[in-house]
């Protein structure tokens, strides 16, 4: 046990899910198309799919998930405030929202070009027959008028309850404005806020130690259930998708945080890895969003007054690996219904990609939302998106992982045009270990 305790946390993570994907397969293979399983136990015996999968398993990673949500909303609000307060110069909230936005929407420009050129390329829906029963059924998606109304609270407890991003970012900088200029009382009430945030921070390294566990879980459960006859007959979709991720992860991010800023991108990908494990195995940018930060910051050296506004922002409308699969998707779907797009329709997903990620930010379902608007624009059967739904959900956790690395070097690109990044602690290789050694101390 103590051999365990001395492993950093990203190899107990690492272990976690390897040990989970290995167990998957294995129940998978037990269960071979069955409803279940019973394991002989003397005078009683266990159902593997009931007692494991829709039980320990299941339970396990949805505590796991939800224990990283719960810190969610009281991580972004406070630190968001904390940060905005602290901001000497008004006009500076003004450039951080403009510079954020306009390199959150560059990116993700970036990264559907990248999927159309990789998908007319490798032609991955040439062959592919459509199922007779593909049915989609396509969601209206909120204009973007509609989405920047939504975006100012009428009741922000309401906003905070039901974990609505957008509002809870703009009430957060609004009370951090507020707090700045109120004088005695507003640097009282700073002096609270600095103090819960370093309880909730101290919650987010707690918490951090069931991250193996819950990781175990979620594979486990997903590897045992997960259709790789789904992935086989999809392969060339799937790998397109796979690959335009790794490119737009490993290419297009490390070249914009080099010519943006000088920074070794090295350095940066080696401080991501322990982020990008947790986004793969929670599927989810917001469940990811208390490691994001802490990373964004220990890590990487930003102030948290620009990762407490780029980060919730970027988690929130940074959608470059459902770019890419929109991408991918809209030149798959053309080709298995032969139908074939011209240069402006492919320019017209480029744009309709880009804006629709701020459009249809914080909606449920965003993903596939915002492909059917895509399909719709050109003209293609949104009944497609039936054809790779069952691979979506692999292809998601590694589109998470994507996203956070861009919503890192965002946040990097816009500290270090601040005057806002410690490049010695971006520099340093001991700054990862100090934060591991923390987290372990905690864990003891």
């Amino acid at each position: 046990m103590s051999k365990i305790r001395s492993m950093s946390l990203t190899t107990r993570i690492m272990i976690g899910m390897a040990l989970g994907v290995t167990v998957g397969f294995i129940f998978q293979a037990i269960l071979a198309g069955e409803d279940d399983y019973l394991i002989p136990l003397g005078l009683f015996s266990l159902p593997i799919k009931a007692f494991f999968v829709d039980g320990i398993f299941h339970v396990g990673g949805q505590i796991f998930i939800a224990s990283l949500k719960m810190l969610v909303v009281p991580l972004v609000f406070v630190s968001l405030v904390c940060g905005t307060c602290s901001l000497s110069d008004p006009k500076k909230l003004g450039r951080l929202g403009g510079k954020s936005i306009g390199l959150y929407l560059l990116t993700t420009a970036i990264a559907i070009t990248v999927a159309i050129t990789l998908a007319l390329l490798f032609s991955p829906g040439e062959g592919i027959s459509l199922p007779s029963n593909a049915t989609y059924d396509a969601k209206e998606a909120p204009t973007l008028a509609r989405v920047i109304i939504d975006m100012f609270p009428t009741n922000p407890f309401e906003a905070m309850a039901k974990g609505n991003m957008l509002q809870v970012i703009v009430f957060a900088l609004l009370f951090g404005v507020a707090m700045a200029l109120s004088g005695k009382a507003g640097k009282r009430v700073a002096t609270v806020f600095e103090d819960l945030n370093t309880v909730i921070l101290k919650l987010v390294t707690l918490l951090m130690n069931i991250a193996p566990y819950g990781v175990f879980f979620l594979m486990a459960k997903l590897f045992t259930t997960i259709e790789l006859n789904l992935i086989v007959s999809l392969a060339k979709y799937f790998g397109v998708v796979v690959l335009a991720l790794l490119l737009h992860a490993f290419v297009n991010y490390t070249l914009l945080l080099k010519i943006l800023t000088g920074l070794n991108p090295l350095i940066f990908l080696a401080k991501m890895k322990h982020t990008c494990l947790f986004a793969f195995s929670t599927s989810s940018s917001s469940a990811t969003m208390p490691i994001t930060l802490e990373t964004a910051t220990k890590k990487l050296g930003a102030n948290n007054s620009v990762a407490s506004f780029t980060i919730p922002l970027g988690a929130t409308i940074n959608m470059d690996g459902t770019a890419i699969m929109q991408g991918v998707a809209t030149v798959f779907i053309a080709q298995v219904f032969s139908v074939d797009l011209t240069i402006s329709d492919y320019l017209m997903v480029i744009l309709t990609a880009t804006l629709a990620s701020v459009g249809t930010a914080g909606v449920p379902g965003v993903g596939l939302i915002m492909l059917a608007m895509v399909l719709n624009q050109v003209g293609l059967p949104v009944e497609g998106i039936a054809i790779i739904i069952g691979v979506d959900r692999l292809l998601d956790m590694t589109r998470t992982a994507v996203n956070v690395t861009g919503d890192c070097m965002v946040t990097c690109v816009v500290a270090k045009s601040e005057g806002e990044l410690d490049e010695s602690i971006f520099n340093d290789p001991n700054a990862a270990k100090d934060l591991e050694d923390y987290h372990k101390s905690i864990d003891s």
